[in-house]
């Protein structure tokens, strides 16, 4: 079978397909949740054998990109990043089943990237950023200081928003007022003794031990959308993994 695919014609044709697979979804022709044509359909399509299709559709499944439902066919995979937390540290309500903690934005301003910003998101000093601290709350105890910066240009509509409309997850508001979506994400987990204000933040004694979690929050192409920095107390603090 021949193949209308572009691209490298030097690359495996499978990896070409899944390249054009890819892009629909970094280029927004297909969203989260959306289904991707079926093995069939994409044989019809690019007119090439269905084990080809298949292996392309492996490689984005093994990516994370998309998912497939038995029954259901294959769905381009919508990441909850909140939940991830919850392998960190628990919020519980007074019913004891898990909530996603309170939002409160206390600062949100447009200041330059200091050096550290700009080589966490991939841009140059001094470039104009979006620099937010935000305090999570569970049943009016606050468990989560987070500082967070975002590039101006990509986000620009963001500071338009009132604060009370936020809401508590910022993601889909990224994605809804920006059109910028977060598709992965990096994490990294340190300890350290809590400053005075983190400590007044959280409402411990300073140097109080506290974990923090940076994560690097990129787009499907892998280009940096958000950078924040969340401190916890470490006695909240618990991490589970199941090595084999």
């Amino acid at each position: 079978m021949q193949s209308n695919l572009h691209g490298d014609e030097r690359l495996p044709i499978y990896q070409r397909l899944a390249d054009a697979l890819r892009s629909d979804v970094t280029e927004g022709r297909l969203r989260p949740g959306d289904r991707v044509a079926s093995e069939n359909e994409l044989v019809g399509k690019y007119q090439m054998a269905a084990g080809t299709v298949r292996k392309a559709l492996d490689v984005l499944v093994t990516e994370g990109l998309l998912e497939r439902f038995h029954g259901r066919g294959t769905f381009v995979r919508s990441p909850s990043f909140d939940a991830s937390l919850y392998r960190f540290f628990r919020f519980r309500a007074a019913d004891g089943n898990e909530a996603i903690p309170e939002g409160r934005i206390l600062r949100r301003e447009v200041e330059l990237a200091p050096s550290f910003v700009a080589r966490k998101l991939g841009i140059p000093e001094g470039s104009p950023t979006i620099s937010m601290s935000r305090l999570r709350v569970s049943e009016s105890t606050p468990v989560l200081a987070e500082e967070i910066w975002l590039p101006f240009g990509r986000f620009e509509k963001f500071m338009d928003l009132p604060i009370g409309d936020v809401g508590d997850l910022l993601y889909p508001v990224y994605d809804a007022i920006c059109g910028q979506l977060v598709a992965k994400a990096d994490e990294a987990l340190t300890a350290e003794s809590s400053n005075r204000e983190t400590a007044r933040l959280l409402r411990i004694e300073p140097g109080t031990p506290v974990m923090v979690i940076d994560r690097l929050a990129k787009d499907f192409g892998g280009v940096p959308l958000e950078w924040r920095r969340s401190r916890g107390r470490a006695d909240q603090f618990h991490y589970k993994t199941e090595i084999r």
